[in-house]
């Protein structure tokens, strides 16, 4: 599972989220939209739901650390940019030398 279930991908997956976010934003705002306003709507919701979903999985399999799924699952309804910040935060602290990886076994995520 940990081979589909990977960091690039929920970091990308949450990165779409965050762009149907701000094209829901920019909709709303304009008046007579309601049809589009609608779909980005109900993309933004089954997102979040699905976003959340994953990542539970993934901090069951250790994908990510509960700082992030936290981010994404409980803030991502809100605002979807606080994960997809996030994910920017870690991947950054990942790519440094000599950091552990959170699907290593006893490795810890830097908070």
């Amino acid at each position: 599972m940990t081979r589909i279930l990977t960091f690039e991908r929920l970091k990308w997956a949450s990165f779409t989220h965050s762009c149907v976010y701000i094209a829901l934003l920019a909709v709303w705002l304009i008046p007579g939209l309601s049809g589009a306003e609608f779909v980005l709507g109900l993309t933004h919701g089954v997102g979040w739901i699905l976003m959340s979903v994953v990542c539970i999985v993934a901090l069951a399999l250790r994908v990510i650390d509960l700082r992030l799924a936290t981010a994404v699952a409980i803030l991502g309804g809100i605002g979807p940019f606080i994960g997809s910040y996030e994910f920017v935060r870690q991947d950054r602290a990942r790519s440094r030398p000599g950091a552990p990886r959170a699907a290593e076994p006893g490795a810890r995520v830097a908070s």
